[in-house]
């Protein structure tokens, strides 16, 4: 039974367990996706909903315990002005869990923790687009040259 257990030691002594925390929620943040397992994805989630909230009231207070979890003062700072304020109508939640499948070495499930409002950005359709584009533009231009 699992009467309580406040969280998963994910099998690390504590100093490891919180810098894995720590270099997680610094990338979460950074990239706003990251892939990992599924035991790793539930506990940082816990950690980095917990920041976000923090972060949605701008405040010396809150700044310095966010600092205290988070040491790259980058992440931090975009975590008040950029992550926060998209986040700011929304009461919680904020991260999201995809199912990946099972690694094939060791058959741990593999998830993606990514943030609720991440745009994938592929670089196939800006390619796409930007090569229909010219073809309307040539189109144009020979239906306007034809005319003249």
């Amino acid at each position: 039974m699992k009467h309580r257990r406040g969280f998963n030691p994910l099998a690390r002594m504590s100093a490891h367990r919180k810098a894995l925390h720590r270099n997680m929620v610094t990338s979460l943040f950074r990239h706003e996706r990251v892939k990992t397992t599924k035991a790793k994805a539930l506990e940082i989630r816990r950690s980095a909903e917990k920041l976000i909230t923090r972060a949605k009231v701008d405040s010396v207070h809150n700044r310095r315990i966010v600092s205290s979890r988070l040491f790259d003062e980058g992440i931090v700072a975009k975590l008040f002005t950029d992550i926060a304020v998209r986040m700011k109508e929304r009461p919680g939640g904020y991260t999201r869990i995809l199912k990946l499948g099972r690694r094939y070495g060791d058959a741990a499930e593999v998830v993606i923790l990514e943030l609720v409002d991440y745009k994938l950005e592929t670089g196939e359709d800006s390619g796409k687009n930007a090569r229909k584009e010219k073809k309307n533009q040539a189109k144009a231009e020979k239906k306007a040259g034809g005319k003249k």
